[in-house]
């Protein structure tokens, strides 16, 4: 993952938001540090805030907690950390929907991704799946898309969520093999599982993570993986870039922010202290476990990657037609 960011910093020629002069003289981070989480306690992004800040404490010699503020699919916590001083004591994680997604989604945001907020590292990286039900019969890629092409109106695919990054990326699947499917809406992954299981629904969109454990009990199959290289965590199932689905390539992240203005040299003591957390073999191999890639890098890829996938779901979450209730 490290040589992605690398390639995408290659063709960099911007740079971070900067402090205006004069703003903030300050060069170090000299007080508490907070890390807001958009989503309630145990779950994935509370999950690496805690891992991060842990080691954080010991290498920025100041005390870092995390404070949950669950709800509206983390705009909340973006509001929050919009609103705090740009001085490195309230930084964020959020994944990639809120930030790259849900800006296209919902007109009425009180935040703006790119404006109000600093990229300070990348964290983790994840890739999606999509896997086959017993309903479908497929066991690879291209049994699938030739049931889906004989069975119209029939490839339909659950996902976690009206939405949801999950719903787009099956949007932009389904125009990628040119077949239209239906997109079944639930509440959260644990919410389909046995409607998956029994084949109640031909296959399902998710974070890989949330569809390995059903894939290796073969309950269902995974078909294919949306990184541009195959999942550490599941080396037999090939990319749709394998099989020759072009323009389908995507990858997941859970990152770092700073309300905008934080200057440079406070976003850089903020990287390098998450960047030694994720080295850590013991955060790594946690990670590993939840099906994440440590990822690390500069500020400056990091805006450039969260630009990039702010630009690449708008078109498609405008093709699907989407309205949210």
């Amino acid at each position: 993952m490290n040589v992605r960011i690398a390639a995408v910093a290659a063709s960099l020629a911007l740079g971070i938001v900067l402090a205006p002069a004069g703003a903030i003289a300050q060069d170090k981070i000299d007080k508490p540090v907070r890390i807001v989480v958009g989503f309630a306690p145990g779950g994935t992004a509370d999950i690496i805030a805690r891992l991060v800040a842990d080691k954080m404490s010991a290498t920025l010699g100041q005390p870092v907690v995390v404070d949950n503020r669950p709800g509206a699919i983390g705009r909340i916590a973006a509001d929050a950390v919009k609103a705090a001083p740009p001085d490195g004591s309230v930084i964020m994680v959020q994944p990639i929907g809120p930030m790259a997604v849900v800006p296209h989604v919902y007109k009425d945001l009180t935040y703006d991704p790119i404006k109000d907020f600093t990229p300070i590292a990348i964290g983790t990286t994840f890739q999606f799946a999509f896997a086959a039900s017993p309903k479908s019969g497929a066991k690879t890629w291209p049994e699938f898309v030739a049931w889906a092409k004989a069975n119209p109106g029939k490839a339909d695919y659950a996902t976690s969520g009206a939405g949801s990054l999950p719903h787009f990326f099956g949007v932009m699947l389904g125009r990628g093999i040119g077949v239209e499917m239906v997109h079944v809406p639930y509440k959260g992954s644990a919410a389909y599982a046995n409607d998956l299981i029994s084949g109640q629904v031909a296959g399902a969109v998710d974070a890989i993570a949330d569809l390995t454990e059903f894939h290796r009990a073969g309950k269902v199959k995974i078909l294919a993986s949306s990184g541009a290289a195959r999942s550490t965590a599941l080396p037999d199932v090939p990319t749709f870039a394998e099989l020759g689905v072009t323009g389908v390539e995507a990858m997941g992240w859970f990152g770092f922010f700073a309300p905008a203005k934080t200057p440079k040299p406070i976003i850089d003591a903020l990287n390098q202290a998450i960047n030694k957390a994720l080295q850590s073999p013991d955060v790594a191999e946690k990670l590993s476990k939840l099906g994440m890639d440590p990822a690390t890098g500069t500020p400056e890829q990091f805006a450039t990657i969260l630009a990039n996938d702010y630009a690449k779901w708008g078109p498609i979450v405008k093709a699907s037609g989407f309205k949210p209730d």
